[in-house]
């Protein structure tokens, strides 16, 4: 079903791309001004607390995944072509969700996990040690972007010299909601789309006879209730993973960067002495610094959970990043503290039956990508003259760093 695309960006309203990517005034003044808030013009629900964005995305009997509209744009809208309900997990409510989920879950065992960590390691070190001492670097282009790319790669099982092609294709279906070029848009999103199938198929039918220990063997060899993936819904499902384990880890390791440059210079330092900390430091930059992360839910009777009189029909969205500064969970939550001792309580993931699958691995990125860096630099200094502005693109993320450069030192 093609779903109407509320535009989020008439809600927020935000000024330049920085305000954007950071947008910690409007959440202060939403949370505390507008907890719960009717938007007439998108005709939407917003919730900011952290207790109703809880609700909202735990409760699906009376908030649902399925509905006419939606703030997500990624992906190709095919009119010609029906997707599974096995790969529609993000539109579908348990207990239809359960099997696909079950399924795909297959493939991010904590046994998986293990054997992905050194495998991602290297792929880090490789990256690290491409980067010269004492110089210039621009992080984005030297760790943030490629990492994730090379993993997802490695991880499919496929060639990982066509991560560039994974990364471009993920681009293309990331590209944010933008009601003037719309049709445009749409036409590259489904040529990249139709582009990424015609080189998957073939690798997946491939493996079939071929099994080996990676995410598509994995999935090849699911089964749930007797039912197993098809060869199509196994592209189908890579699509989905490809898109969350490149795109919005990028960001998060980018933005991790950008903190330990502006936020508070000293961290880079404490984490230099106790890699220990570095756990820490992921959480508490998954619910500080990655914006703008939220999902809409439809209301599937009528309530007043929220404290608001809601309809059946209604759309709420609900904003995960906002929640994540809200002052009755999280003391001092305009401020970023590693040493917070509930930081990975944040909904920066989700909450309930569609919590991200992929938060193990994406939680895995962060921490090694990290680690990898602390370990080989002593120190890192931000590059005069640096213009936030000028280095975002518009992303499914929000606002997505193109370029962070940085002096690095031995």
């Amino acid at each position: 079903m093609l779903k109407e695309v509320i535009p989020v960006n008439e809600i927020t309203n935000f000024q330049s791309r920085a305000e954007e990517f950071f947008p910690i005034e409007w959440y202060k003044d939403m949370l505390h001004h507008h907890p719960v808030y009717y938007h007439e013009q998108t005709n939407t629900w917003n919730v900011f607390t952290y207790e109703g964005v809880k609700q909202v995305l735990g409760n699906y009997e009376f908030f649902s995944s399925a509905g006419p509209r939606t703030t997500i744009f990624v992906g190709a809208n095919d009119k010609h072509e029906k997707a599974s309900p096995l790969t529609n997990l993000t539109l579908v409510d348990p207990p239809d969700h359960r099997k696909g989920r079950s399924l795909l879950a297959a493939a991010f065992t904590p046994r998986s996990l293990k054997n992905w960590e050194p495998r991602i390691e290297q792929i880090a070190e490789e990256l690290a040690e491409n980067i010269q001492e004492n110089t210039e670097v621009n992080i984005v282009e030297a760790l943030a972007a490629p990492l994730p790319s090379m993993v997802i790669a490695d991880l499919f099982g496929v060639p990982i010299q066509d991560r560039a092609q994974f990364k471009e294709w993920v681009d293309i279906l990331f590209q944010p909601y933008d009601k003037d070029r719309l049709e445009d848009i749409e036409l590259q999103k489904q040529n990249a789309a139709k582009e990424y199938f015609q080189y998957l198929y073939p690798i997946v039918v491939q493996k079939r006879s071929n099994l080996s220990d990676d995410i598509i063997s994995d999935l090849i060899q699911a089964e749930v209730d007797g039912e197993k993936f098809t060869d199509e819904e196994i592209v189908q499902v890579t699509m989905l993973l490809l898109g969350a384990g490149v795109e919005t880890t990028s960001h998060a390791i980018a933005n991790t960067f950008y903190s330990l440059l502006y936020d508070d210079k000293s961290l880079y330092g404490e984490l230099r002495k106790d890699l220990k900390l570095v756990p820490n430091a992921v959480e508490e930059m998954l619910r500080y610094r990655f914006h703008m992360s939220r999902r809409d839910r439809t209301v599937r009777k009528d309530n007043n959970l929220l404290g608001v009189e809601l309809k059946e029909g209604d759309v709420v969205i609900a904003w995960m990043s906002a929640c994540n500064m809200d002052h009755r969970m999280f003391e001092a939550p305009f401020s970023i503290n590693i040493h917070r001792p509930n930081n990975k309580k944040h909904l920066t993931f989700g909450n309930g039956p569609h919590f991200c699958l992929g938060a193990p691995l994406a939680r895995l990125e962060m921490k090694i990508a990290l680690e990898t860096f602390v370990k080989k630099f002593s120190s890192i200094e931000p590059v005069e003259g640096f213009e936030l502005e000028k280095n975002l693109t518009a992303s499914a993320t929000g606002q997505s760093l193109t370029s962070l450069p940085m002096k690095v030192y031995k």
